[in-house]
């Protein structure tokens, strides 16, 4: 405590003399450090500089940095490490939901005896020392049951006019090898304009296609209903799993996926030229338009680029489904980018990991990511606005004013 009233001492000497020092933030800094230290003075069982000859508790091992951003401003701390165990001061907020899953991930890893160096890097930035495998479990455990309850809720209590699926690939260890994984997420809007992820499910990387009938029958097991159009790229399994357990709703093709199919088809001099021209079809303002400037596109492509218009002509049908829906909606509703968005927070988070230990760990990571984006977006500014999205069933009526749409669903 000695050291902790020099150090006050210090702070105001240093105010005065400069006039420049904000006092206040330095004065919670130096309160924080204090705390930490009788925290961790009470956890060893010794105060800091002397030692237990007995070490019937754990020790003192350095201390680690961290940021912690107050009302007052920005200030850095040292926290202090113990080295059997670990150590988080009360006095800052716990770590959020995806921090926690990457803490156990990481532990989990290093305790399977799977760590790479990567992984021992981050063992060391966490300050995870000696953490015992009923720990990893306990903490494991405590995670998995919030994933799992996140994942198999109830669905019911809303409508889903709109619905996005699509999949993001991590690496996960499985029998000695790694392998591929498919992360399938759907997320969708409701009624009440909120945007919601609604579903989360794995699959290995040759078995996705076989994985989505499943995956959409579960949404609708848990009451999902209401759908009027889904947003996904042409993969075969997952749009015919739409068209045999969505029935009744339309299926919009990604302009963005159709757009890299076409680029593949051409040599690469010519893809932006390629992205330029159908970028036009879906700036023009209605579907009417729309459907003219295609066909001249095509007409434009057909002798140089024979097999890009042939794509354009079979996907028509389904690249043009959003221009039946209200014109505020279909910027969004015209490609998975919401969801490809969400996708990238994923890869961020999961690259640092690398590779998963094992499937479990990989569902908690990406389950909490998904959960506290979910937390986000119902704390954040509506998708679309409450009187658009009661405009849907104004604007479009599948069975009476667009035949062709049923067609193509």
């Amino acid at each position: 405590m000695a050291e902790d009233r020099m150090a006050v001492l210090e702070t105001v000497r240093k105010a005065v003399a400069d006039g420049d020092v904000d006092f206040l933030r330095e004065g919670v800094r130096v309160l924080a450090q204090a705390v930490m230290e009788a925290e961790v003075t009470e956890l060893t069982g010794v105060p800091k500089g002397e030692r237990d000859p007995e070490r019937r508790l754990t020790s003192r091992n350095g201390y680690r940095d961290r940021r912690w951003d107050t009302r007052v401003g920005t200030m850095h701390l040292s926290i202090p490490r113990v080295r059997d165990g670990s150590y988080f001061p009360s006095l800052l907020e716990p770590r959020r939901r995806a921090e926690r899953a990457l803490l156990a991930v990481v532990s989990e890893a290093y305790v399977l005896g799977v760590s790479t160096r990567r992984v021992e890097d981050l063992v060391e930035a966490l300050g995870i020392a000696s953490m015992s495998k009923s720990e990893v479990s306990r903490i494991c455990g405590v995670l998995d049951a919030e994933v799992e309850t996140f994942r198999h809720r109830s669905l019911a209590d809303e409508t889903y006019p709109y619905l996005w699926l699509d999949a993001t690939y991590v690496k996960v260890r499985e029998a000695g090898r790694v392998t591929s994984m498919a992360a399938l997420v759907a997320t969708g809007v409701a009624l009440t304009g909120e945007r919601r992820i609604l579903g989360l499910e794995l699959a290995s990387g040759n078995d996705e296609g076989s994985a989505w009938p499943g995956f959409i029958r579960d949404l609708v097991e848990r009451g999902l209903t209401g759908v009027r159009l889904v947003i996904s790229d042409d993969h075969r399994g997952l749009v015919k799993a739409v068209h045999e357990q969505l029935l009744g709703a339309a299926w919009q093709r990604c302009r963005v996926h159709c757009t890299r199919n076409a680029q593949d088809l051409v040599p690469r001099s010519a893809r932006s030229m390629i992205a330029t021209v159908i970028r036009s079809i879906f700036e023009q303002p209605d579907e009417a338009s729309a459907r003219a400037q295609l066909r001249r596109v095509v007409d434009g492509l057909h002798e140089r680029f024979p097999a890009v218009a042939e794509l354009l002509v079979r996907a028509e049908p389904d690249l043009l489904v959003h221009f039946t829906f209200p014109d505020t909606h279909r910027r969004q509703i015209r490609s998975t980018n919401p969801l490809e968005r969400l996708n990238k927070e994923i890869k961020r988070r999961t690259a640092v990991v690398g590779i998963f230990p094992t499937r479990a760990s990989l569902i908690r990571l990406v389950g909490m990511v998904l959960a506290e984006q979910d937390d986000e977006w119902q704390d954040g500014r509506r998708y679309f606005r409450p009187e658009t999205m009661a405009l849907i069933d104004a604007v479009i009526d599948h069975e009476e004013v667009n035949p062709t749409l049923l067609m193509a669903s």
